[in-house]
């Protein structure tokens, strides 16, 4: 089997990416992080980085949106890693989730189980058909994490920008059994997450939603909410951010009936990955805080976003809204980079994946 790149070689059936200090990293110099802080390129080259997971063994596994290729990626012994190429062919394979040494990926139609998979890497394992979901294109790509019910939690983003779909199970999050039994709706009116998280000490299910658009460069925000009670309605289509009634469907509802957003956040930012930080690297302030991966804007006449942004909780009332990493939004309009997902690893650093840049960076941080 072909690898994905030209650096690639042959490893059983998986295509493999060997990287070493000579490859061509991907450009950090320019980006801002407080003072302290830390970023370098993890993986110099994943192309179409999207969602990651974490295996108990320690491997990282990537989704892609455009490609169809699901990566892993290996830590040898002497610390250098290989990208391994262990699915090939789907579509939209943005979702991954790990649980008890099996990968979930979630394309846009259906979610597969690989089993005992860090086992198999150079020869994965045929996969098992976990759960059929909706065929529509539009907004299809899935982000797919389990939560600490042992539940598998996946999106279900509505198939346009702005439609009357819910009846149909459209703009909603849904959670079912780890073999896609006993599926149910937790939260409705919900646009298109592609980023969510729990809380670690309440276990509350927290999430990015991208607001809709063709409403002009203002509005409206995109939203940082948090799931409260199963069944809460968020507003889509005919609320957004809790105080906007929608031009075309706002007779639907009413603003007042529907959860506001923790955070109303930049419009057209499109927030995706979203991690509560819980290690011991960063400062104690930085701890239970709320990271997001703003992907960047995309038909907005001055671009925003691209940038990673923490939002600082007392409680479940945000006080603030700030930067965290930025610079790959360039003062002339350039953009290098386009922050996607967040990932913890053991240490207490941060992995970021780019879809842009096809790259992972690592954040640290070092007082001295």
């Amino acid at each position: 089997m072909r690898s994905h790149s030209r650096l690639g070689v042959a490893v059983g059936t998986a295509a493999a990416l060997f990287l070493s200090a000579a490859c061509a990293a991907p450009a950090v110099e320019g980006l801002s992080l407080p003072k302290g802080f830390h970023i370098e390129p993890w993986v110099a080259d994943i192309p179409d980085a999207r969602s990651m997971a974490r295996a108990e063994g320690g491997t990282v596994f990537v989704g892609t949106q455009r490609n169809g290729l699901v990566y892993a990626v290996r830590t040898k012994a002497d610390g250098s890693r290989e990208v391994l190429t262990i699915a090939r062919g789907l579509e939209m394979p943005n979702g991954v989730a790990v649980r008890k040494g099996s990968l979930y990926v979630a394309e846009m139609a259906k979610i597969w189980r690989y089993d005992d998979i860090e086992a198999h890497l150079d020869s994965p394992p045929k996969p098992v058909l976990v759960a059929e979901l909706p065929s529509e294109r539009h907004h299809g790509w899935r982000y797919l994490a389990f939560g600490p019910d042992d539940k598998l939690y996946v999106g279900i983003g509505a198939p346009c920008n702005v439609c009357d779909r819910d009846k149909e199970g459209f703009a909603t999050i849904v959670r079912m059994n780890p073999d896609g039994s006993g599926r149910e709706v937790v939260a409705r009116g919900v646009r298109n997450t592609v980023g969510f998280t729990w809380h670690p000490i309440t276990h509350e299910l927290w999430f990015t939603d991208n607001g809709r658009d063709m409403l002009g460069d203002n509005a409206p925000p995109c939203e940082l909410n948090r799931l409260s009670r199963v069944g809460e309605h968020f507003g889509f289509p005919f609320c957004h951010a809790g105080t906007i009634a929608d031009p075309d469907f706002g007779k639907l509802g009413r603003c007042g009936d529907t959860t506001p957003p923790v955070q109303a956040l930049g419009p057209h930012v499109a927030p995706l990955g979203v991690r509560f930080y819980t290690g011991e690297q960063f400062p104690a302030g930085y701890r239970d805080q709320v990271f997001i991966a703003e992907h960047g804007s995309w038909n907005r006449s001055e671009r925003i976003g691209y940038r990673i942004t923490l939002v600082k909780l007392d409680g479940n009332r945000a006080v603030s809204y700030t930067p965290f990493v930025s610079g790959w939004l360039k003062p002339d309009g350039t953009v290098t980079g386009r922050p996607v997902d967040l990932l913890q690893l053991p240490d207490g650093s941060m992995l970021v994946s780019d879809d842009k840049a096809g790259a992972i960076y690592r954040i640290s941080y070092s007082a001295s």
